[in-house]
């Protein structure tokens, strides 16, 4: 059988490679790393993350939490490693970045019929089976050989945003104090609180900083769900209070009270070493991150391991370009994957390149198509990014506001959600019997 082609080795590319060489088809996996990197990029692994280390709620009364479990149930690649190299983060799957991609690598690399070719792609093969997962940092040269694949349509692009990283041992605990939410799971934040007069200051800081030069950047542009946070605070002086910064369910141990607003810390890695300031994705020159963010009291004196960057994500136009199964409309031997085709969000784009890629297999092993249903969060995704009459199409995350509504009445929001998660792990088709038999 001649290998499937799949170009990047990022989430989507990493499972859509796993999932068709766990059925039998040979893959050649096409990376540019290390040869080249992008601006966002450091390692030369695979699967790497850059804006945050966190892959969002793990629970079943959030969507991106039922769709973790449902790619759990399915046999997930990269799931399987995010699980294994997770660190405590309260609710949330958050895993140490750097054994995360170490473990996707060493899979991927360690199967028997995965090739990896490194080096730059510029042009989409004329022929045989392609999964493009390049990314939403695709170079400028296979950007090009895509948009040529597509005379007749626009490439579309936002800006995200990845926040900075400092280490443990200079965050002043004495102004700070680990704790969860409500208390919800082990308190695993660093929360860093603020009184009103702090906030004031940093606030007028923050708003007045210098931006880094982002050709085309403008705030109407920016994503809401990877906002910088300096595009956030302009939007009003309380609007932190009631997003990053909200204090609800913090109480301060030394006060008892709810702190005027708190910033919180995220483990980045498992040794605790580094933490990751939590929503805080900017474009601030590197020199005004230093100065504004050090205004926080407990972190007056951090050390800044990494600081934010910006770049530009490029996805299509996919309603008017994909099928249900993220294949190209009319030439169907071409796929796209991960945050390409308009899914936001690692989970996302990890779900995008699995269900593409069991979709091919099914084609190339004779069998009926693979259609996850409207009420699992796969499928709810899948015909999200298909939907011919959505008009204005935006990146999306998973929400429960993509699947069909119950139909009966539940009492409370994470009743319903909860109700909505197990109408959805019901509906979700079986693992195939040759992956049940190596015990996948």
């Amino acid at each position: 059988m001649q290998p499937v082609i799949v170009i990047g080795a990022g989430l989507a590319g990493s499972e859509a490679a796993w999932q068709l060489a766990q059925r039998g088809i040979p893959v050649e996996l096409r990376e540019m790393k290390p040869h080249k990197m992008t601006p966002a990029h450091h390692s030369p692994d695979f699967g790497e993350l850059v804006c945050s280390n966190s892959l969002r709620s793990d629970q079943l009364e959030n969507a991106v939490g039922l769709l973790k479990e449902e790619l759990r149930r399915s046999g997930s690649l990269i799931m399987q490693c995010a699980d294994e190299t997770r660190v405590q983060a309260g609710g949330a799957l958050a895993v140490d970045r750097h054994a995360f991609s170490a473990a996707i690598t060493e899979k991927i690399k360690g199967h028997p019929l995965i090739t990896v070719v490194e080096g730059e792609v510029t042009q989409i093969p004329e022929e045989g089976e392609v999964i493009i997962a390049s990314g939403p940092l695709t170079s400028d040269a296979l950007s090009e050989a895509i948009g040529r694949l597509f005379p007749d349509s626009k490439y579309l692009n936002f800006f995200d945003a990845a926040a900075p990283l400092v280490t443990f041992e200079s965050v002043d605990m004495d102004s700070a104090y680990f704790a969860s939410r409500y208390d919800r799971g082990t308190p695993d934040y660093i929360n860093c609180p603020m009184t009103e007069e702090e906030y004031d200051a940093f606030w007028t800081a923050l708003v007045s900083a210098q931006e880094a030069e982002v050709h085309g950047f403008e705030d109407a542009g920016v994503f809401e769900g990877c906002m910088p946070v300096e595009v956030m605070a302009r939007r009003g002086r309380q609007t932190l209070c009631y997003g990053p910064l909200k204090p609800v369910g913090l109480r301060d141990p030394k006060t008892g009270k709810e702190p005027f607003a708190v910033v919180q810390l995220r483990r980045d890695n498992a040794q605790g070493s580094i933490y990751n300031i939590v929503g805080f994705q900017t474009h601030l020159k590197w020199p005004e991150q230093k100065r504004v963010f050090s205004m926080i009291p407990a972190l007056k004196n951090a050390e800044f391991v990494r600081y934010g960057v910006m770049h530009r994500n490029t996805y299509l136009d996919s309603p008017r370009l994909l099928d249900r199964y993220y294949r190209v409309r009319g030439n169907e031997r071409i796929t796209f994957a991960g945050q390409i085709t308009g899914v936001e969000g690692y989970v996302e784009s990890t779900a995008s390149g699995f269900v593409a890629a069991v979709e091919l297999a099914h084609r190339l092993l004779g069998k009926p198509p693979m259609d996850y249903p409207r009420e699992t969060a796969l499928g709810a995704l899948a015909l999200y990014i298909s939907d011919e009459s959505v008009v204005q199409f935006q990146p999306m995350n998973i929400n429960f506001g993509l699947i069909p509504q119950l139909g009966y009445r539940v009492k409370g929001k994470r009743n319903k959600n909860a109700e909505l998660s197990r109408r959805a792990l019901e509906a979700l088709p079986r693992l195939e019997p040759d992956q049940t038999e190596r015990g996948e």
